[in-house]
């Protein structure tokens, strides 16, 4: 995966807002106007988490008369689940690596 994209989805995922955001879009597709609403911000607020949302890959946006509605995009969440995914494996064999090496030596200190 791009380095960067990954850097713009993390960095989208960093703020509180843009989660809550991504929650309200889970149940389906929102207009901008409905998005405000929950989080008692202007509409120029929100249109600036939107900007840092859709730049990262996780909403598209799209213009119907003159609504603005947005929904989730999935794949770039796949790919941030993914990477989390692959250095949790990494990680969790590692841990066991050195609980296995602690329980060894404990067992051969109990032994002398």
């Amino acid at each position: 995966m791009d380095s960067h994209r990954l850097d713009r989805i993390f960095s989208a995922l960093s703020d509180a807002t843009r989660r809550g955001i991504l929650a309200e879009l889970a149940t389906g597709e929102r207009t901008v106007k409905e998005l405000c609403e929950p989080f008692d911000m202007s509409q120029p607020a929100i249109s600036k988490h939107l900007r840092v949302l859709d730049r990262a890959g996780l909403i598209r946006r799209e213009k119907r008369g003159r609504e603005n509605f947005v929904s989730a995009q999935s794949e770039a969440a796949d790919q941030a689940a993914a990477w989390i995914q692959h250095y949790s494996r990494f990680w969790r064999h590692h841990f066991d690596q050195v609980a296995d090496h602690l329980a060894r030596k404990k067992g051969k200190t109990h032994d002398n």
